[in-house]
């Protein structure tokens, strides 16, 4: 039986999330900041036979873990489903997460991190000579701004240092992912917060509805 309780961003933070799918088919291993576009995704087009556990999104403060985490949970998941889909781009690993994905056999979504396949990868790479000074929220960071960006910098404590940190950057551009108006206005507080002028750019799931469009049709059930 699937959990069809919604996941609290705080736990998808520390935590992660299992939908507690059956076995077999495929499983998606995944951020735990991905948790409900891939959910939503996964009820919008009736992927029963995708089950997802997530590990714990606040991972990406410290990439150099990603790495290990996700071979051990392909390793702990891997008797249980007829194929794993790993549902993280590079994250800041390097090339590592790729090539334990290679070493695994098991396939990960394309593009250096989220912000790019959100708003697709080719479009991403075309405008980065023009957005190097730009600073990237998802609708995830900006409901969890201060647990990924504010309190780890340290300016809850000292909000003197903003400039030090941000002063290179020109724009915040808020990727929404999905149309909530109390998003985009948390999203401008973040800008404000960080002195930086505000773009909201609607991107929808991009590359992440394409790649797993394509995912769902390798097994499909029976």
């Amino acid at each position: 039986m699937q959990n069809h309780c919604p996941p609290d961003d705080v736990s998808l933070t520390i935590q992660g999330y299992t939908d507690n799918g059956r076995p077999g088919g495929i499983l998606l291993l995944a951020c735990g900041a991905l948790a409900r576009e891939i959910l939503d995704l996964k009820k919008r087009n009736g992927w029963d036979h995708m089950s997802l556990t997530c590990l714990p999104a606040i991972l990406h403060i410290h990439p150099e873990k990603i790495t290990q985490a996700v071979e051990d949970a392909v390793s702990k998941h891997r008797d249980s489903y007829d194929q794993i889909f790993v549902v993280y781009a590079d994250c800041g690993t390097g090339g590592l997460l790729q090539q334990a994905c290679d070493r695994l056999g098991v396939e990960m979504v394309k593009g250096p991190h989220c912000y790019s396949f959100f708003e697709g990868n080719d479009t991403f790479s075309k405008h980065q000579e023009d957005e190097a000074t730009a600073f990237y929220l998802t609708d995830f960071l900006a409901r969890q701004f201060d647990a990924f960006v504010w309190k780890p910098l340290g300016l809850d404590r000292h909000p003197e240092l903003r400039d030090m940190y941000f002063g290179n950057y020109t724009k915040l551009v808020f990727q929404a992912q999905t149309e909530d108006p109390d998003l985009t206005r948390r999203a401008m507080e973040c800008a404000d917060k960080m002195g930086l002028a505000f773009e909201r750019r609607m991107t929808g799931y991009g590359d992440l509805e394409t790649t797993l469009s394509d995912w769902a049709k390798r097994s499909v059930p029976k």
